[in-house]
């Protein structure tokens, strides 16, 4: 099931829809916490975007699981992979329950401290889930690059050939 869409790894496919959404919902995330204001303009879409790419990172992670069977397991990145779908479902519940109590501050105006607070730890949140999004794919795409890398060196082609 998580193995291959018309010849191509579903995770190939499906890692883009994770490596956009996490970090995009993450600056949404910043932002509501931040501004008030920005609470009623992203909030909706940045909740979707933490619940599609964590969807995305389980789906991400057994189709990792499928391709490993094929080509081998990249240890460093699998650790990552494994870790990162929840990572993302406590970021994108944190995120959930922040934006279900700021909506509920009449005119989102004088957030209570502990909402403050709260707006903190999620920035905090945001900014760690980012990174651990960062190094899942970093070294998903060293594992995957690095050694066609170092053989196309660009020093060894004959110009006049």
């Amino acid at each position: 099931m998580f193995d291959t869409i018309g010849g191509l790894p579903v995770h190939s496919l499906v890692i883009h829809i994770v490596v956009v959404l996490i970090p995009l919902s993450a600056i949404g995330a910043i932002l509501i916490a931040v501004r008030p204001k920005a609470l009623r303009l992203l909030g909706a879409a940045t909740i979707l975007g933490a619940g599609l790419g964590t969807v995305a990172a389980f789906i991400a992670k057994e189709s990792g699981h499928s391709l490993a069977s094929r080509v081998g397991l990249p240890e460093e990145h699998a650790n990552f992979g494994d870790s990162l779908p929840i990572l993302a479902l406590i970021y994108f519940v944190v995120l959930t329950v922040f934006w279900l109590y700021a909506r509920g501050v009449p005119l989102n105006r004088n957030r209570p401290l502990w909402l403050k607070i709260f707006g903190a730890v999620l920035i905090a949140l945001s900014i760690g889930i980012s990174y651990f999004t960062f190094m899942t794919g970093d070294t998903g795409a060293e594992a995957t690059w690095s050694k066609v890398i170092e053989e196309t060196n660009y020093g060894d082609f004959d110009t006049e050939h």
